[in-house]
């Protein structure tokens, strides 16, 4: 498998998304664009495809805001208990392959590792339930918790101050290209755009960024092991 060429050894900070960088996003796919409308029309007695319909237009009104991934917020927006949904669709949560031998790896090279995530903290926790991921991490950030989503310059100014990594020895990986240019312009020098998001889904593509299909092509043998 081709390599992605990172100098590792000169990494001293891994900062990761989660959902569709680490975890298959068919899982939140699956959730928003298929089982919630089906609730919501079942509720509202309307049309599975007016009521994916509706619930595609108000989640793209709140893109890039605190409110997008606010399962609180569309609790109540929807009159429908999301994180009992959520919970009951869990074993549809997995993790990309090869995702854990780099976890793995890069604890036993001694970096830093943190989790930097849009998510809300119950979602979080449901998926490190879930996944055993939590165990590879020195810290978890939320969104909700910085007060700013990771598009915004100023949730990369807060976590910095709280975790205190250095932008000229990190790396961050996404599966989205709006935080990723966020994530540049604060100056992260090693930036990778995680292609395939959703296993389901085809792969994304990007003349911008380096790009990574697969966990596996950060993996050396001789060197991260």
């Amino acid at each position: 498998m081709r390599k992605t060429k990172i100098p590792i050894d000169d990494i001293k900070y891994i900062l990761l998304d989660m959902d569709g960088t680490l975890l298959d996003k068919y899982f939140d796919d699956y959730f928003w664009e298929h089982l919630l409308p089906e609730k919501y029309a079942e509720k509202k007695q309307m049309t599975f495809g007016r009521a994916k319909e509706e619930l595609l237009t108000r989640y793209k009104a709140h893109e890039g805001t605190l409110n997008w991934t606010d399962i609180d917020f569309w609790s109540r927006e929807m009159d429908i208990d999301i994180p009992a949904l959520k919970e009951q669709m869990r074993h549809l949560i997995e993790v990309h392959p090869h995702v854990e031998d780099f976890l793995a790896a890069m604890r036993r090279r001694k970096k830093k590792i943190f989790l930097l995530t849009n998510a809300h903290y119950k979602v979080l926790d449901l998926k490190f339930r879930k996944t055993d991921l939590g165990k590879y991490f020195d810290a978890a950030v939320t969104s909700f918790e910085i007060g700013y989503p990771k598009e915004r310059i100023e949730f990369w100014e807060e976590t910095q101050k709280l975790l205190g990594f250095e932008k000229e020895s990190s790396l961050f990986i996404d599966d989205t290209k709006a935080v990723l240019k966020t994530a540049r312009a604060f100056g992260i020098r090693y930036i990778l755009y995680k292609a395939v998001a959703n296993s389901k889904a085809g792969k994304g593509s990007s003349k911008e960024f380096m790009m990574l299909e697969d966990f596996a092509e950060l993996l050396d043998d001789k060197k991260n092991e």
